[in-house]
């Protein structure tokens, strides 16, 4: 077995990669290279290439396997990327061309699901529950993303996109989301979604930290858009626990950082549950910005 795992997180505007020493889980090497993915695919994996080959030098010994978190997900059925915000990544079989390039095993999940193995096996998850079985970590900002992670393993699905959570319809009628569907999670509980609760309630356009600390500041219409973001996360929330019962969920991103969020999620959840009490842990994540890259690894370890 190779003395290390590598772990790469691809990103729109860097690329960084960690090495990790297999019997400590310790990060021995941590690098990272302008994207510069204006340029176009090949050039994404020449970056990718110069990165490998330096972190390879400093180790004096080439990986077996690599890890690399994506932004967008690997279609099963065609074997090729598909909803990628890089888009030159899209309609490309990446895997399958970086093997070639790299002369190593590559295995690749989206950023959401690398979030959640880095909180299951390095992080909050990890910190709380040691031998949790179903880890749900969710990324909410711009976007509401998420990953399942069962017995220390992310689960994809049949057509690769498990965890897609943001994209269940919440409230029918509602805004319009860019997957072409109306009042998906995302358009209600999303950073973006919150702020513009408050502007359709003020006529006020105020970034999600402004409106939060209007709330504190007892302003009526910031205090109303907290409590629906708390409301509509309670029902989704309890969705996911009615079909998954995670030990844990771990919420990321800007919203992630709201404390309403947690001083309400359980009154908010209850009332939705099978259960008649709740034991899931929601806490916040311990990685911040080296959640990509650890959770990377952690699919090669």
């Amino acid at each position: 077995m190779d003395r290390y795992y590598w772990g790469v997180d691809l990103g729109g505007t860097k690329i960084e990669c960690a090495v990790i020493e297999r019997s400590t889980d310790t990060c021995v090497v941590r690098e990272r290279i302008a994207t510069e993915s204006d340029q176009g695919y090949d050039h994404i994996l020449n970056q990718i290439e110069t990165l490998i080959n330096h972190c390879a030098e400093q180790l004096g010994q080439r990986p077996q396997a690599i890890g690399f978190g994506t932004p967008g997900t690997l279609d099963p059925h065609y074997g090729v990327m598909k909803n990628c915000n890089s888009t030159a990544l899209n309609g490309k079989p990446l895997d399958k061309d970086l093997t070639k390039r790299l002369g190593a095993k590559v295995v690749l999940a989206n950023d959401a699901n690398c979030f959640a193995l880095a909180e299951a096996h390095f992080g909050a998850a990890k910190r709380v529950k040691p031998n949790a079985e179903v880890v749900f970590g969710i990324i909410m900002g711009t976007g509401v993303g998420s990953g399942i992670v069962v017995n220390g393993k992310g689960l994809y699905g049949c057509h690769g996109i498990a965890g897609e959570w943001g994209h269940n319809v919440i409230e029918p009628n509602g805004a319009p989301c860019y997957c072409g569907q109306s009042g998906c999670l995302e358009t209600v509980i999303s950073g973006k979604g919150l702020e513009r609760f408050y502007f359709e309630q003020t006529g006020k356009a105020l970034s999600l930290p402004e409106i939060v600390e209007l709330a504190a500041d007892n302003d009526p219409h910031a205090q109303a858009t907290l409590a629906r973001m708390s409301h509509y996360f309670g029902i989704a929330a309890a969705q996911i626990i009615n079909v998954l019962d995670p030990d844990v969920i771990v919420i990321g991103g800007g919203v992630g950082n709201i404390d309403a969020l947690y001083q309400h999620a359980k009154a908010a959840i209850l009332p939705h549950l099978f259960n008649g009490e709740l034991n899931t842990q929601i806490v916040k994540p311990d990685l911040g910005d080296s959640a990509g890259v650890f959770g990377a690894a952690a699919l090669v370890k």
